[in-house]
């Protein structure tokens, strides 16, 4: 399964040898590198949650800035910051669990321009519906499979 280059939405994580924890990622033509922070990994790339964090933050921009240009709007630059964090349960006040500890993705908009409020309103309205927000909050299913290695022996 090793490629240089995978195909169009498939996605290929491998470890690339830099210290215990180093990852070759993959994506179509694009290559990263994910890592897990010092003292555990060599911090030679962002950690997995910094990556899904990326991922929601890039598409709530992309998603904020297409729907702004359908409508004509002034929207001169859109930031997106991020910060994933467990939290008790008790102290989340949208969250559904009422025990435990539950992941909380906190999720800070700025749009830059001469936006009037209502628009403001609707662009916040518009980021609650990218894509990888949708699947991150609608009951994600991940299905796991082992594809056999060249020296596996029966």
């Amino acid at each position: 399964m090793e490629q240089q280059r995978t195909e169009q939405g498939l996605v290929v994580v491998s470890e690339n040898g830099v210290g215990r924890y180093g990852q070759r990622v993959l994506a179509g033509r694009h290559e990263l590198t994910a890592d897990e922070p010092a003292p555990a990994g060599e911090d030679s790339g962002p950690n997995p949650y910094d990556l899904l964090l990326a991922a929601l933050g890039s598409c709530t921009s992309m998603t904020v800035r297409m729907y702004a240009e359908r409508k004509g709007w002034p929207l001169e630059k859109v930031t997106v910051a991020l910060r994933h964090q467990r939290v008790h349960a008790e102290d989340c006040a949208e969250c559904e669990s009422g025990h435990g500890l539950v992941d909380l993705i906190t999720r800070e908009i700025r749009f830059d321009g001469p936006l009037d409020a209502e628009q403001r309103r609707r662009l916040l309205d518009i980021a609650e519906k990218c894509p990888v927000h949708r699947t991150l909050t609608a009951g994600l299913v991940v299905s796991t499979t082992e594809t056999p290695s060249a020296d596996v022996r029966s």
